[in-house]
């Protein structure tokens, strides 16, 4: 039962389990990945004809939040990655539904 006894460092630096060090290209592919998928999520439920912009940022969502997954190191970082990979999921499948990646451009 010593772990009982120890201070939990991890406590006093944020709201999840964060070791106390800085991760600095974990927190930008987090924050590109939440604003790529609040573009693709937003975008693809206001309009058909904004399907370009929706099905591109969701699917560099998708991209930038599966690498940063694959790299992340704490909690906070995971949890907040994978809302922005299910906003830019659904972003990108109603661009896609609503005319897709090149829809528009190739005849």
């Amino acid at each position: 039962m010593a772990q009982t006894m120890r201070p939990n460092a991890a406590s006093n630096n944020g709201l999840f389990a964060t070791d106390g060090k800085t991760h600095p290209l974990q927190d930008t592919l987090l924050a590109v990945t939440l604003v790529l998928g609040l573009l693709a999520f937003i975008t693809g439920l206001l309009s058909h004809s904004l399907h370009l912009l929706s099905s591109w940022a969701g699917l560099a969502g998708i991209l930038t939040g599966a690498y940063g997954q694959w790299i992340s190191v704490t909690t906070r970082e995971r949890f907040g990655l994978i809302l922005g990979l299910g906003a830019s999921a659904i972003g990108f499948f109603l661009g896609m539904a609503h005319g897709g990646l090149f829809g528009g451009l190739i005849s």
